[in-house]
């Protein structure tokens, strides 16, 4: 049985929706400022993090593995300024 929603949470649901792609941006560039204070496993949780949000945003994998293998926090802020650039 599908559950019935309220027309206030249809409009909660689709406002979340026609904002995902800036929401994932904004927590990826939370992501880049946890990865510069980061160290040890906190960072690399933070690098996982970050990379689940980049395969979100459709970044090509060969890109993110060249982040990742970087290990810099300013190239990725590079990329979600580029990003951003493109919304």
């Amino acid at each position: 049985m599908a559950k019935q929603y309220s027309k206030h949470q249809q409009k909660i649901i689709k406002n979340y929706y026609d904002n995902r792609e800036a929401i994932s941006l904004q927590r990826l560039s939370e992501l880049v400022t946890d990865l510069y204070l980061a160290e040890g496993k906190a960072r690399e949780t933070k690098w996982k993090q970050a990379i689940g949000a980049l395969e979100k945003l459709g970044l090509k994998p060969d890109r993110i593995a060249k982040l990742r293998k970087q290990d810099n926090p300013a190239l990725l802020a590079k990329v979600v300024e580029e990003m951003m650039g493109k919304e």
